[in-house]
């Protein structure tokens, strides 16, 4: 069976380090392209400035993944839609709940593969989480999710724009595993977000949800953390305690640790090949949902100007 000639939309930091290694460790694909108006791309590798040129002068592509700015990405993946090309959405999916439905619409119109690439859900210890999680009865949830957005956003201006989310850039890979590892829906009762007064989108938020039993579940995200970065989740439960952290990796359960090496991303383009050679599409956007409920229904409150 041929690869999979797949082209990388925006070449910033997580096309780089997590994108562009994961297709070159993965059989099913072969990197056709690379497009972005700043970056030089990769020797060797066909390069445009722009997706429109890419079709326009090939080389000729099967699939996309679009690495970049949320704000942005509706546009091109009608483009690449349109064509029948099949379409990775680097998370979170869309600026807007409504603009994912369309491009699913689409999708399903043209028979072309749509993919919400969540990749936090592929971490190690996450799908073992699940699976213990199944049959419990959840009393409490904490997630605490904190990082420096200096290391991990360094000079990047989108991601303070209406659209780039903020601090739910990082927070809603926490969300995508839990609304993955537990058992019941969940909903929002109450968000404060905190704003700087320069920026438009918010640096830290604490948040309170309920699942559908009452469970009462608590999130607490930073922007500010400096020295070791902290990506956790607890859930408490009738058999006693999980933990998740550093993003996944780890699993403690009351029967010990599991600690194991993360591959996400060659996870997530093994997805996408399945998805793509099985004729189906992938859009949850559970995890986008909930963070838009924050936006609706969270207070705001402005604190210092924040320049990184």
């Amino acid at each position: 069976m041929d690869p999979i000639r797949i082209a990388v939309i925006g070449m910033g930091k997580i096309a780089r380090d997590q994108h562009l290694p994961a297709i070159a460790g993965n059989a099913a694909f072969s990197l056709a392209a690379t497009v972005s108006p700043h970056d030089p791309g990769v020797a060797g590798i066909a390069h445009h400035k722009s997706l429109e040129v890419l079709l326009a002068e090939g080389p000729a592509v099967d699939a996309v993944a679009l690495c970049t700015p949320p704000q942005v990405r509706y546009d091109l993946a009608v483009q690449a839609l349109n064509r029948g090309i099949h379409v990775l959405l680097e998370k979170p999916p869309g600026a807007t709940l409504a603009e994912v439905a369309a491009l699913s619409a689409r999708a399903d119109k043209v028979e072309s593969t749509l993919f919400a690439a969540w990749h936090s859900r592929f971490a190690v210890g996450v799908a073992p989480a699940r699976a213990w999680l199944a049959e419990r009865r959840i009393d409490k949830v904490a997630i605490t999710w904190r990082e420096d957005v200096r290391v991990w956003h360094p000079g990047q201006v989108w991601i303070w724009e209406p659209g780039g989310l903020g601090v739910f850039d990082p927070g809603i890979n926490a969300l995508s595993i839990v609304t993955h590892i537990l058992p019941r829906p969940f909903f929002l009762k109450a968000a404060t977000l905190t704003l700087p007064s320069n920026r438009a989108a918010p640096i830290a938020a604490d948040m309170e949800f309920r699942d559908t039993t009452g469970a009462p579940i608590t999130m607490d995200l930073d922007w500010r953390q400096t020295g070791p970065q902290t990506w956790g989740i607890v859930v408490e439960t009738d058999a006693g305690t999980l933990k998740l952290s550093s993003g996944g990796a780890v699993l403690s359960l009351p029967s010990g640790t599991q600690h194991g090496e993360n591959h996400e991303y060659a996870e997530l383009y093994g997805r996408f090949a399945a998805l793509i050679r099985g004729g189906r599409s992938d859009v949850d956007t559970d995890p986008l949902r909930l963070v838009a409920d924050a936006f609706l229904r969270g207070r705001r409150e402005i604190t210092e100007a924040f320049n990184d």
